[in-house]
């Protein structure tokens, strides 16, 4: 198998002194003085974030419900608080309260009784008064819809730690279960990174059912319309099944059951889950380099009796910390850090935007990222894959035992992309990985291979529906992209069945699910790249199918954009208001089906040239990302900077360039 590169060039250099750039399906121009002037303008401000060593890193913004738990979370612990911190993380809960007088889950979304619960009740915690205008139509709106109980597992899982509800108002999920064998239906190995990364502490928590210090004694019984106490319908069959009616007795029964388990497996189990924690602590980036499991960690050690001062415990609380920022006199708890993403998406837009190779700001980057990679450690992955080599790069800074396929197919096409020689091991052990990740049906999941028990996602703890991590489309087109730009060919086997996932994957109307990105306009964008680089006729019927998809969601103004709301069926094709980042996936996914002419992509364009921005940074306060759909959602602060370049960029090359596709595999 050959992994050189297909292409060694960059995208052709603008031209200078061309007026105008013609379409010949419409005749009208777009400005290129104009074009060029916004390209470079963006593509300086993008440089002017590098960091010194090479990498970008932008801010990773969630919903209310992280600082609102890092609030729970320090009383909790009974810990001093900082006041200044505390005020400026009230100040961001305040600012983000709906109209409707709850919190949504993302930009002008719909209230979300969890989110609401947590952010009023770490208002409370706060010194707000309850009966001030902003946190009683809080209460309110939570009473309409039912109450706290009707919150999700999660918040449950708090409220319990608090003495607010019972703990038969959490799901039982016995720490014995650690000790099961992974032929058996349930295995921490067979859920998710980000699942089973939170669910061990919780397991340990669960089994010890502390409560928090909470020295001010706060809580929340007013947001109950029953007593906590004599509640009886915690628990739930959330996907109305009978699989999960046949969960739900079982965890019933659990629960009796649970008072009677013998001592010494129990202790047998929790320090299972200790021994499988320790080697993740990933010093100060923390375990799975993401929120919950880095605070449910720090709980843990102390409920288990380990000090303060213990080094381990002290640098699992520094992790949570760590994950604090204040831009722009906004703070935000984040739910993790997204440096490798952010570096190798933001090279893309720069070497699409006519930076050389060579620059330093390219040749940097390419540094930083190859000293991110990890070839040392077999992550979980192996537990399946034993005989895959470590290869990958994680999402964070650090997150050794956890890569990420995505990330390592888009740090791969930069890479390759950059035309250094130095690149070529990091490349070939990194194509090597993804290779041995693919899932048996032909697809990628985002972190394992064949991480697809969907009978898992009836059991009561999973009313989040992201227990899992599924192949997917998004993170499978990255992965063909990839290999179509180290010069694979639709005769290699791997190849052909990647093909046939995308195919049999595509929706009614001839999009792609975005599992990462909102929604199907991401989805399809990702898909009609890969598409492209492998060689795929655009004339197929399948590929205008999308193309289509596409052009019908343009509106008005020539963007495109996709609400969070999309994720349910009933709101599927949902638009609020055009947005950079979603204008720009979609320009690039017509302009990899041989768009580059039409009238949607010069709309598209002129969109982009004339959307308000501030240098390189386009206005856009919604959330174009998803962590799990219908649940938590993600608003990347840079993806409204360099994929808005990126598509301009391209725009302009395919236009000038000799070829009216796209070169590279995203």
């Amino acid at each position: 198998m050959s992994f050189q590169s297909l292409r060694s060039a960059t995208a052709d250099p603008a031209v200078p002194g061309q007026e105008g750039l013609s379409s010949p399906a419409s005749g009208e121009e777009v400005d290129a003085a104009a074009l060029d002037s916004v390209i470079d303008e963006a593509r300086d401000w993008l440089a002017s974030r590098q960091d010194e060593d090479g990498h970008w890193l932008f801010v990773l913004e969630a919903d209310a419900t992280i600082p609102a738990e890092f609030i729970l979370f320090q009383h909790y612990l009974g810990e001093e608080p900082d006041p200044e911190l505390c005020a400026r993380i009230g100040d961001y809960l305040r600012n983000i309260q709906g109209d409707h007088g709850g919190w949504p889950l993302f930009y002008q979304g719909p209230i979300e009784v969890s989110a609401t619960v947590k952010a009023y009740w770490a208002l409370k915690l706060l010194g707000d008064d309850i009966d001030a205008p902003h946190m009683k139509r809080a209460r309110e709106a939570v009473l309409n819809l039912g109450g706290a109980v009707r919150s999700n597992v999660l918040t449950r899982f708090w409220l319990a730690l608090f003495g607010q509800i019972p703990w038969r108002g959490v799901p039982n999920m016995p720490v014995e279960a650690l000790l099961l064998p992974r032929w058996f239906p349930f295995h921490m190995h067979k859920i998710s990174y980000w699942s089973r990364t939170t669910l061990v502490p919780m397991m340990v928590l669960m089994a010890l059912k502390p409560r928090a210090i909470n020295a001010t004694g706060i809580g929340v019984q007013e947001l109950f319309v029953t007593d906590p106490k004599m509640e009886r319908n915690y628990n739930v069959n959330h996907r109305r099944s009978l699989l999960g009616q046949m969960f739900l007795g079982i965890d019933k029964m659990l629960h009796m059951a649970e008072p009677f388990f013998p001592k010494r497996p129990r202790e047998a189990a929790i320090q299972r889950a200790v021994d499988y924690i320790r080697p993740r602590l990933n010093g100060i980036d923390g375990i799975g380099a993401i929120f919950p499991p880095m605070v449910f960690s720090v709980i843990m050690f102390k409920e288990l009796g380990f000090p303060a001062d213990d080094p381990e415990a002290k640098t699992a609380r520094d992790a949570v910390q760590n994950l604090i920022d204040t831009v722009e006199g906004t703070t935000y708890v984040q739910p993790c850090l997204s440096p490798v993403w952010d570096t190798g998406l933001a090279a893309h837009a720069m070497l699409e935007a006519g930076e050389a190779a060579d620059s330093p700001v390219i040749r940097k980057s390419m540094e930083w990222l190859r000293s991110k990679q990890i070839t040392d450690i077999d992550g979980d992955y192996a537990i399946w894959r034993p005989h895959v080599k470590p290869g990958g790069w994680a999402f964070q800074y650090e997150n050794a035992h956890f890569p990420d396929v995505d990330d390592t197919a888009v740090v791969v096409m930069a890479m390759d992309r950059s035309n250094d020689p130095a690149n070529a091991e990091a490349v070939k052990t990194a194509t090597e990985w993804v290779v041995g990740m693919q899932s048996r049906n032909g697809g990628w999941g985002a972190f394992d291979a064949d991480n697809d028990y969907q009978y898992l996602n009836h059991i009561p703890f999973a009313d989040h529906g992201a227990l899992l991590d599924p192949p997917t489309a998004d993170v499978t087109a990255r992965c063909l992209g990839m290999l179509a730009q180290l010069n694979l060919t639709k005769d290699d086997e791997m190849v052909a069945r990647a093909i046939d996932f995308l195919k049999n994957d595509q929706e009614e109307d001839g999009s792609w699910f975005g599992r990462w990105g909102t929604n199907y306009v991401y989805g399809t964008w990702s898909v009609l790249n890969a598409l492209n680089a492998i060689g795929e006729s655009p004339k197929q019927a399948y590929i205008q199918k999308a193309v289509e998809y596409l052009k019908s969601m343009q509106q008005s103004d020539g963007g495109w954009g996709e609400d969070g709301g999309t994720y349910w069926a009933d709101q599927r094709g949902l638009v609020k208001e055009s947005t950079a980042s979603q204008t720009a996936w979609a320009v690039l996914g017509l302009m990899a089906a041989g768009e580059v002419h039409s009238e949607e992509v010069r709309r598209g364009i002129e969109f982009l040239m004339d959307a308000p921005r501030d240098g390189g940074e386009w206005e856009e306060p919604w959330y174009t990302a998803v962590g799990f759909p219908r649940v938590f959602y993600l608003r990347y602060h840079g993806y409204r900077s360099y994929f808005p370049l990126w598509a301009l960029a391209r725009y302009r090359n395919l236009k000038r360039g000799n070829d009216p596709f796209p070169s590279y595999g995203i």
